[in-house]
């Protein structure tokens, strides 16, 4: 059987997810995704992703209430949590992991993550 890290993605763009899974599969990574912030964690806390990628604008709530109890379950499983979000000019939002600013590529934002995992000694690309 062989092992295969994982990313949760929590986005409500289902575009976004799609793509991302799709990249991040192709290089042998597990996707786990939600639309909504609540089953995101409930996903984070089932089943221990190896890194979050998260939309600070997923959901009704302000950005520090989506983003903080995704903040905690990283800290707490020493996982990486990327964070994608809008910001004004020359404003960067007070959130914890690696931020990326809206908006993106997609290429980019894949490297970033395999980055992060490679770093961790947790990721070797397939693909």
């Amino acid at each position: 059987m062989v092992f295969k890290r994982s990313v949760l993605i929590v986005d409500d763009s289902e575009e976004t997810r799609e793509v991302l899974t799709t990249a991040l599969e192709r290089r042998g990574l597990r996707i786990f995704a939600s639309g909504r912030a609540e089953r995101g964690l409930e996903l984070a806390r089932e089943h221990h992703p190896d890194l979050i990628v998260l939309d600070l604008e997923v959901g009704d709530a302000r950005p520090g209430e989506t983003c903080s109890p995704f903040a905690e379950e990283a800290r707490a499983t020493q996982v990486p949590l990327v964070v994608l979000g809008s910001v004004r000019r020359n404003e960067r939002p007070v959130v914890e992991g690696e931020f990326v600013p809206k908006p993106y590529h997609f290429g980019p934002l894949v490297r970033k993550i395999e980055a992060l995992l490679s770093a961790r000694g947790s990721y070797a690309r397939i693909a």
